[in-house]
């Protein structure tokens, strides 16, 4: 888990918030943090890692003010245990499901790289704990590849998208199934090579954001989501390879 102190120098009765964010979404969130840090003096401190890590630390008492998760599920059931303000909940972005390789030539525009096997291992995050996991699991399912790749047992499982990028940046798996968020640089050029699945081929990856109940600063977490909702937010998020 990485945290990071985002805004201005201390401001005299400035807010500060304690932010939870899925790994995909932490790199997008520095930068709005910062630039929310710098039109309102209020302090963000980021502390990033897999949605289910994070929720099990909400569900602990962990002291998160806001959470940003990788799904809509795990925000939806903190509404449910009364540990989140349900009229707070909103998504405030979709993922775009990526393969890719830190190697050019590696992924071809198609996709085809799935079909012809020639890797030694693909990383994904596990289905069972991960939106993006699962989504890739559709995709593999689609093609026809899921049943012969699951079986010779040359897919590497991260925990959640986050690690799964690592596995691939690292070079522990030639290629794998990450955010276009996590490879997406500032001018929008994604290095090494890639394929973008068609978003018919999994189901939406809606990523949701709650304020949670046990919060000593409601006012200024409703003021920070409500910017989230607005054109600039918006215009970060995008740019940054979300829908």
């Amino acid at each position: 888990m990485a945290a990071i102190l985002l805004g201005l120098s201390p401001v005299l009765g400035a807010a500060e918030l304690r932010v939870a964010v899925t790994a995909n979404f932490f790199g997008t969130l520095q930068t709005l943090s910062a630039l929310y840090g710098e039109e309102t003096g209020t302090q963000i401190t980021l502390s990033s890692g897999a949605s289910g890590a994070l929720y099990t630390q909400i569900v602990n008492g962990a002291p998160f003010d806001v959470f940003f998760s990788a799904d809509a599920v795990r925000p939806e059931r903190l509404a449910e245990e009364g540990l989140g303000i349900p009229e707070s909940r909103f998504t405030y972005a979709q993922g775009v499901l990526v393969l890719w390789s830190r190697r050019e030539e590696v992924v071809d525009s198609a996709g085809e790289v799935l079909h012809s096997g020639d890797f030694r291992f693909l990383a994904m995050a596990d289905p069972r704990t991960a939106p993006y996991g699962v989504a890739a699991q559709q995709v593999m399912m689609h093609m026809g590849v899921w049943d012969e790749l699951n079986t010779q047992r040359r897919l590497v499982r991260g925990q959640g998208v986050g690690q799964t990028y690592q596995q691939v940046a690292s070079g522990a798996a030639e290629l794998g199934f990450v955010a276009l968020a996590q490879v997406r640089d500032a001018e929008g050029r994604v290095p090494g090579s890639y394929w973008m699945p068609p978003q018919m081929g999994y189901d939406p990856i809606e990523q949701q954001a709650i304020i949670l109940k046990r919060t000593c600063e409601r006012e200024a977490a409703e003021r920070f989501m409500a910017w989230m909702r607005g054109p600039e937010a918006r215009a970060v998020i995008e740019a940054a390879g979300y829908h």
